[in-house]
């Protein structure tokens, strides 16, 4: 089996794009399509031609530039099930335990709704990585918008629940903002302090942040830690329920 190549670019102001490429079949997708000429820039700067688009939910910076795509390379749209109606030309829509063949390589879909309500994300097992959206970021997780809270939390369970090992990519660089947050949240961490100084250090520099892993976020990410009782004692919530500790930690930073 071929490597699946992954190439990570910046797009708008905040968001990070990611084309996938399997050589073998000389198959290429994006993840989502935020910033079609940064887009089209890093389909040139690799030299692949862009044959699917992995949608995972309806937002305009991740499904935006979905028909130009379409038009100008006949790409097969694949997207969340739960938002048929709102993914500009879907093909194919999917959910929870589908499978999605990439050449030699399969990415299973899981449904994690929340920030929207058909949200779904992309995990290729034998590759070890994932691909989320705006479910989890690095020390954060999406606004909930559509859904509800302990409707997210079933979903970051979900994510988490992944091999430590896994490497998360999500959509957006929030990680200097979700660390002043995480601060307030958990003081006591040793690992959340470290990584808060590596991360400002890496911003310093003009570097990213992103992707994680399913091991960094367990140790250091409050919106992952409900159920840790570090977390519960920090926030006075010793023993509640985690959903409810979850809605109070989402609670807080909407209002941060």
């Amino acid at each position: 089996m071929s490597k699946l190549e992954i190439h990570q670019f910046e797009a708008f102001s905040d968001n990070y794009g990611y084309l996938i490429h399997d050589a073998e079949a000389n198959v290429t997708a994006a993840i989502d399509t935020p910033d079609t000429p940064k887009i089209l820039a890093a389909l040139s700067e690799t030299g692949w031609r862009l044959t699917h688009i992995l949608n995972t939910h309806w937002h305009p910076d991740h499904a935006g530039g979905n028909e130009e795509l379409k038009e100008k390379f006949g790409v097969e749209i694949i997207g969340p099930k739960g938002e048929a109606d709102k993914i500009p030309g879907l093909d194919r829509a999917v959910g929870e335990g589908d499978v999605v063949e990439f050449g030699s390589h399969k990415a299973r879909v899981m449904d994690v709704p929340g920030h929207t309500l058909g949200h779904i994300a992309y995990h290729f097992a034998d590759d070890h990585v994932a691909f989320v959206g705006d479910a989890l970021f690095v020390l954060g997780c999406g606004r909930v918008f559509e859904g509800t809270p302990p409707q997210m939390w079933s979903s970051l369970k979900k994510i988490a629940a992944l091999p430590p090992t896994t490497t998360v990519y999500c959509a957006h660089e929030y990680s200097q903002s979700n660390a002043r947050f995480a601060e307030t949240i958990e003081k006591g961490n040793d690992e959340l302090r470290a990584r808060v100084i590596e991360i400002d250090e890496l911003r310093a520099r003009g570097e990213r942040t992103v992707p994680t892993t399913i091991e960094m976020e367990l140790a250091t990410n409050p919106f992952l830690r409900a159920e840790e009782p570090s977390l519960q004692k920090a926030l006075g919530m010793e023993g509640a329920d985690p959903a409810a500790i979850f809605t109070e930690v989402r609670k807080r930073k909407d209002n941060f």
